[in-house]
Formats: structure tokens, C-alpha cells, sequence
């Protein structure tokens, strides 16, 4: 099977001159790394726009710094710290009501203005909830605090802010915690492709830099060799689809 399946299906758009909207997510940046060198490489190489999901609290000048250089890359807000405040017995959840409402919604303001701050001209004011969890109390306040955009995973439901959600998750977190088998990621994405172009929606790929093995390292040259360039798909990045979302809404 190997990439056929996306194959065909972007072939398929393009022989109707329709272009499907990709964009890519990685989570959990704090600072300069090795493998996010090896990401970065892999934008350049490929001109592929990515959205890095950075944890404020942690973060810091020297990211700044690195990213600087960079011309194809968003920085999107993380949480806060990424801890987990839920119970022993319930899963991890940052962005919950375990703490006072107004406790959650003053890291969120803190984050917001530190990645602001720090990547003026790069910044995305989407949310990514640390676990893709977030109560929807916390959701309803996010419009008040400067945030435009909710990016969790999994299809996009009704909410009072634009989602811009990821679909394919190329990590199996409950099995080898490694990258998944590349047949099943090109299967994956050419599914979502096309439910995405009948919601009129975006198809989101999610990475976790960090957490790279050689497999998925790997299926990022086999996905962007096959897309970068194919007319029926086109990658875009998360500030302009968010900036597209305000100026439709």
C-alpha cells in the first residue's frame, strides 16, 4: 500500500482542481534541541510550515533565539507548564477546573502575553491544551483573554472559538511509543483529507518533536516528499488559517 492511497485521493483533487489544506502542530518546545534542529531542517528542506505548541513557563530567550532564523514557523501557546492537576484515578488534564477558574485563566493570560512577547512576529493566539484537554468553562473564557483559536485533537466540534484541530497523531502513545506504521499514517490522512474537503475543514498533523524514533523521523520525508509540490494539497500555516477564520467570521 505504502503511499498509494494518499496518492490517488490527492491525485483525485487535483484532477478537479482542488487543492486539500494541510498544516502541522508540534507540541511541547522549550528550548534549542538536537531533534528540533532535525525538525526545523526538515521545514526548510521541504518549505513546509509548522505551528510549534511552546510551554510558556519553561521557555525562555534561548528559543527565541533559535527560532529566529526560522521562516516557516508559528508559535502557538501550550498551557502553561504542562502539569497535570487532575486526580490519580482521572486522566492528565492542565486546563481543568481543579484549581480556581480564575487560577487557570491567569496562566492562560501569562502565556498568552510571554509567547507574545518573545515571538512578536510569529505568534498565533491559539491555545493547544497540554493532553489536547481543556474544560469548557476554560473554553468559554478564552475569547476574553486575546485568543482566537482551540487547537485539541480529534474532529472538530461546536465551540465559541474557531478549532483549528490536528487528526493524525504520527506517535502510537499506547503501543511502541515510537512512530506508527506508515501505511496506516498514509491511510489515515487520506481519510481525513477527504472528510476534511466535505466540512470544509483543514487536515492537521500532530508531531511531538521530542519523542521522534528513525520511524518517524522517516515517514515526515515520505509524507512531505510526496505532498510538498503535489498540486492537490497545499501546506499552510496556522497563522494564516487563523487569520483566515477572523476575517470570515
Amino acid at each position: 500500500m505504502t503511499e498509494k492511497k494518499l496518492l490517488d485521493t490527492l491525485d483525485s483533487f487535483a484532477h478537479r482542481g482542488v487543492a486539500a489544506d494541510l498544516w502541522l502542530r508540534d507540541d511541547d518546545a522549550t528550548e534549542p534541541t538536537s531533534a528540533l534542529d532535525q525538525l526545523l531542517a526538515l521545514s526548510d528542506r521541504y518549505a513546509v510550515p509548522m505551528t510549534l505548541a511552546v510551554i510558556p513557563e519553561p521557555t525562555g530567550d534561548a528559543l527565541a533565539r533559535r527560532l529566529d532564523s526560522a521562516e516557516k514557523i508559528d508559535v502557538a501557546v501550550h498551557g502553561w507548564a504542562h502539569r497535570n492537576h487532575a486526580g490519580p484515578n482521572e486522566k492528565k488534564r492542565e486546563l481543568g477546573l481543579h484549581r480556581p477558574k480564575d487560577t487557570v485563566l491567569a496562566e492562560l493570560q501569562s502565556g498568552f502575553e510571554k509567547l507574545q512577547n518573545l515571538y512578536p512576529g510569529r505568534f498565533v493566539p491559539m491555545l493547544v491544551p497540554p493532553w489536547n484537554r481543556i474544560d469548557p468553562e476554560i473554553v468559554d473564557a478564552l475569547p476574553s483573554l486575546g485568543y482566537q483559536a482551540l487547537s485539541v485533537y480529534g474532529p472538530e466540534k461546536a465551540a465559541p472559538i474557531h478549532l483549528l484541530n490536528t487528526h493524525v497523531d504520527i506517535i502510537d502513545w499506547r503501543g511502541t511509543r515510537g512512530g506508527k506504521d506508515h501505511d496506516l499514517l498514509f491511510a489515515e490522512t487520506a481519510e481525513r483529507i477527504v472528510v476534511a474537503e466535505q466540512e470544509a475543514r483543514t487536515t492537521g498533523i500532530l508531531t511531538h518533536h521530542l519523542d521522534h524514533d528513525e520511524a518517524a523521523w522517516a515517514f515526515f520525508d515520505r509524507l512531505f516528499t510526496l505532498t510538498a509540490n503535489h498540486p492537490g494539497c497545499r501546506w499552510r500555516s496556522a497563522g494564516s488559517l487563523v487569520e483566515k477564520a477572523g476575517s470570515t467570521a
